[in-house]
Parts: structure tokens; sequence; C-alpha cells
């Protein structure tokens, strides 16, 4: 038995309304930007799915119907879809070129179809209008194929150049083949198979959504594990692994600095102020240390009010001016509590990896080693693992 277009069209309607249901409970409790984004997606399907429905109900719709509502919910899937990629990626919706594409599109093939009738043509300008989404698709997702980049990407990256070369096959086969259909109804195998291609691409980009959602929601699971949530800088864990990516990959030339910083008497402030006061204090410490430090530096908060900055090709002589710097800047600046006017100060200790050093633990506890003589010689002030007093300091 020959298959006929209607059968395809139903197995694609009954396809991507599963889809879009199956995504929608998929993303059900989720919130942010990516949950809505799929949410979306699983619209524009379910809009699709009736697409697909209206065609292979065609023996019993107005040709009026078929022509103008089906290629409306089409090209209204298309833009949906646009913009659910767009969102998910992050990226600029584009609200504006997609609506133009998709009004442009629809009016031309009304006007070629019902005012103007021409099959070929408007058949090759819906597809204009398709390969422009497409493109946009293609933007959103450029360099997705790099090396080491995200995998579904590349799966979307490829859907998407496949949806292109479809619609070049098939206006190629309806302007140059002997016999073209004159209608999407029409037995042939142009049709037959431009519907089935069609057909399958709904279930290969729902499975790239997914993909790139799962690796959307793996990378912000990764970042949420390395930021102090009070500050936003980087947690223990974060600064363990940038310091040993710095001393054993080989991404920096010479020395690294590495500056153990600890707020004095923090706890006289959150007597006074409560915790509350003193996160508002940590936030404002924070912004003072960031106002010094250069693009490759890295700040992180070890507890409490303790900090640690790693400044990469940093020697001995720099990495103490940089604490200098940061203890002058805290001290001099004003903070605002309550409607009190407070100042702040910090005891630094410095150390430094020389090249070729790969010991973090032993790096750290010679700059707390440091921060501690800091504090016993009387806070505010910045030493270095080299100095005398350090040396008949007890490690902490």
């Amino acid at each position: 038995m020959p298959i006929q277009v209607q059968t395809l069209s139903l197995i694609g309607a009954m396809q991507a309304s599963t889809l879009a249901l199956m995504l929608w409970l998929g993303v059900q409790g989720g919130s942010g930007r990516a949950a809505s984004s799929l949410r979306l997606r699983a619209v524009a399907l379910a809009v699709e799915g009736i697409g697909y429905g209206v065609l292979a109900a065609e023996q019993w719709v107005p040709p009026a119907v078929l022509l103008l509502g089906g290629n409306a919910l089409n090209l209204l899937a298309q833009a949906m879809s646009v913009v659910a990629l767009r969102m998910l990626l992050d990226r600029p919706l584009r609200l504006r070129a997609v609506a133009a594409i998709a009004l442009a599109g629809w009016l031309g093939v009304a006007w070629f179809g019902a005012v103007q009738p021409d099959y070929r043509v408007r058949v090759l300008w819906g597809s204009l209008a398709i390969t422009c989404n497409m493109l946009l698709n293609i933007r959103a997702l450029h360099g997705g194929c790099r090396r080491g980049g995200p995998r579904a990407r590349c799966m979307l990256l490829c859907i998407c150049a496949m949806a292109i070369a479809l619609l070049a096959w098939r206006n190629g086969m309806l302007w140059l083949g002997s016999d073209p259909p004159d209608r999407i109804g029409t037995p042939s195998a142009t049709n037959v198979f431009y519907v089935l291609l069609a057909g399958m691409q709904p279930l290969f980009a729902s499975l790239g959504f997914l993909l790139l959602y799962n690796e959307i929601l793996q990378r912000e699971l990764h970042t949420l594990a390395r930021v102090d949530p009070l500050t936003g800088v980087a947690n223990r864990l974060a600064l363990g692994e940038a310091a040993e990516r710095l001393l054993g990959a080989g991404l920096w030339r010479g020395s690294l600095g590495v500056l153990m910083l600890d707020a004095d008497h923090f706890k006289s402030v959150n007597d006074r102020y409560g915790h509350e006061g003193g996160d508002r204090v940590l936030l404002e410490l924070v912004t003072c240390i960031r106002r010094i430090l250069r693009a490759d530096d890295v700040v992180g908060r070890i507890g409490g009010e303790e900090f640690v900055v790693l400044s990469p090709g940093t020697g001995l002589r720099a990495a103490f001016a940089l604490g200098e710097r940061i203890r002058a800047m805290v001290e001099r600046t004003p903070l605002q509590i309550d409607g009190e006017t407070m100042r702040l100060t910090v005891s630094v200790g410095v150390a430094v990896a020389a090249p070729g050093e790969r010991d973090v633990a032993a790096v750290l506890k010679r700059a707390d080693a440091a921060l501690y003589a800091a504090k016993r010689a009387g806070r505010n002030r910045v030493m270095s693992a080299d100095d005398a007093d350090v040396a008949e300091a007890p490690a902490v």
C-alpha cells in the first residue's frame, strides 16, 4: 500500500502533540528563563501538531482553511520555536524580526495561493520565511560545534542546516522536476519524502532542546557549587580549583601571589549591627577588594570574614604592594550601616608560589601564617611569609 501524505501528516500531528505534552509536563515546577523556553517550545509543538492535523484532514477541510490556516499555524510554530531557542540560549529574542518573517511569509503564501495562484512560487516564498527562521537559529547557535562546546548546540546546528537543505531540495524538485506536484496533498515521491523528513524534525529538535536544557542546568549547578552565596565571589572549592589550575596547567608565566585577608575585629561589627549589618559590611569589603584587582586576579571567600586573592604572574614585592593597596582602600572607605558611619580595617598575609611549585596547601598555609603574624603585630597591616615574625608565628 503506498504511503499517503495525509497518513504521514497524522503521524506527525500525533508525534508533535505527544512531544509537546512531554516537554510541558517535564518542566512543571521549573522556574527561570530556561524552563520558560521549554514551555514555549512545548506550545510551539502543540501548534505545529494542529497544523499537521489540518493537513491530515485535507479532504474534510475547505481549501482556504488548509491554505491560510495550515500555513499560519506552521509559520507561527516556527516563530515560537525561534524565540524559545534564543530564550534558552539567553540571547536577544529578536521579536520584531521573528514577527516580520512570520507575517511576510504568511502574506506571500496567501497572495500566491488565493490572489495570484502559483504553487511553486508559494512554496518558494514559504521556504524563504522558514529559511530566515533557521538562519536566526544558526546565528544564536553560532560557535556550538567548536571543540569542547556543548554537544546539544552542535546537534541543533546540524538540524537547522538539514532543514535548509530539505527546503532547497524540495524547491529544486518543484522547479526542475519533470512532473512536480501541484499541491502538498498530491500523492508524489517529492511530497511524501518532504512530509516524512519534515515530520521527523520536531523529534530531533526537541531532543536537542532537552539536551541543551540539561547542559545549561548542569553548568548552572556547577557554577552555583563554586560561588559564595552571600558575596558572589569564588568559594573555597572554586579557589582551590583556580589555584591548582594556575599552578599546574601552565597558564601563567612566573610566580603566583597569594593574599589572605581577614576583617579586623569583625565580631564587634556583628555584635553592634547584627548579622544582617555584618553581611552588608562583607559586601562592601568585596567591592573594595575588586576595585584594586586586575582582570586575571581571583578573589574568593573561604569562610566568615576571611578572603583569599590569587594574583598570577606576581612576585613577592608586587603581591605585597597589592595587599597594601587593598588595605589602604578598605581603611579609607567609610561604610554606612543603619545610618551610622563606620570604618573597617583588614589584616593581610602574603605568600608567593614560585615557578614550578605545585603544592596549593603549602602556599595557603604560608599566607595564613603571614596573616596570623599581621594580626599578632597589631592588625591593619600587611605581612609576608618571608618576614622574620612569620617564622616565629605558629601555624593555624
